[in-house]
């Protein structure tokens, strides 16, 4: 699992809609200590044993809670052996202690991760490269998020160069990294105020030559279907 910004009950409500519960979870990645990304690690550490690996810049901005000896301490560029795949964490550009993304891969497959970042680094583009799925953030539309209600200084943090992508950004990134293998993009982390679906769609696909309707959008409320990459 990676990030788990809910309480308990709402994880497990979301967990059921993929057909799962807490105990099938192998291992809990927290990205960085925002709130929307913590939330109940420390929970499902200690009332079910499941290893919670973040980075240690990450664990002490959360006040290094108690998990019950389920810490793991994730670093940059060391892969996390979780037996049928591999998980390697790697930093991004964001406004967090010590902030790491993620690229999986079975040894044939390779997924990439990342949902919290300001801009993509020469580093950051190493990662993604090969990639055959990308789970990528498409925060916001830059029209929108001027247009917004958020005071001047979020606007700033939002749009700035360790805030979060906008959906311009996300498409260079895309143009890139592609690659005739890449065959599954999902668009996450849209803001629901300075964002809409559609814009990221055409954002995204306008960049990889895809119809709008083949970028898939990670819903907030209830996420995707199960989609299979080989």
């Amino acid at each position: 699992l990676i990030d788990c910004g809910f309480g308990i009950r709402q994880l497990q409500a979301r967990l059921a809609l993929a057909g799962l519960l807490p105990k099938d979870l192998d291992a809990v990645f927290i990205t960085h200590e925002h709130s929307d990304h913590v939330g109940c690690a420390q929970a499902l550490a200690v009332r079910y044993g499941i290893p919670v690996w973040m980075s240690a810049g990450t664990y002490a901005a959360v006040g290094s809670p108690d998990l019950g000896g389920w810490l793991r301490v994730a670093r940059d560029m060391e892969a996390i052996d979780l037996a049928t795949f591999s998980a390697q964490p790697f930093t991004v550009p964001h406004d967090a202690r010590e902030p790491l993304q993620l690229r999986c891969s079975d040894g044939s497959v390779h997924l990439g991760v990342m949902t919290d970042l300001g801009h993509a680094s020469e580093h950051v583009l190493r990662q993604l490269e090969g990639c055959h799925a990308l789970m990528i953030e498409a925060n916001h539309d830059p029209e929108l998020l001027a247009a917004s209600s958020y005071p001047a200084f979020l606007k700033r943090r939002v749009g700035g160069r360790f805030g979060h992508l906008a959906n311009a950004a996300s498409a260079d990134i895309l143009r890139a990294v592609m690659h005739p293998g890449l065959r599954c993009v999902v668009a996450a982390h849209l803001s629901a105020r300075n964002n809409a679906p559609e814009l990221a769609q055409q954002a995204l696909a306008a960049a990889l030559g895809w119809n709008a309707a083949q970028v898939l959008v990670a819903s907030p409320s209830s996420g995707t279907d199960w989609h299979e990459v080989c």
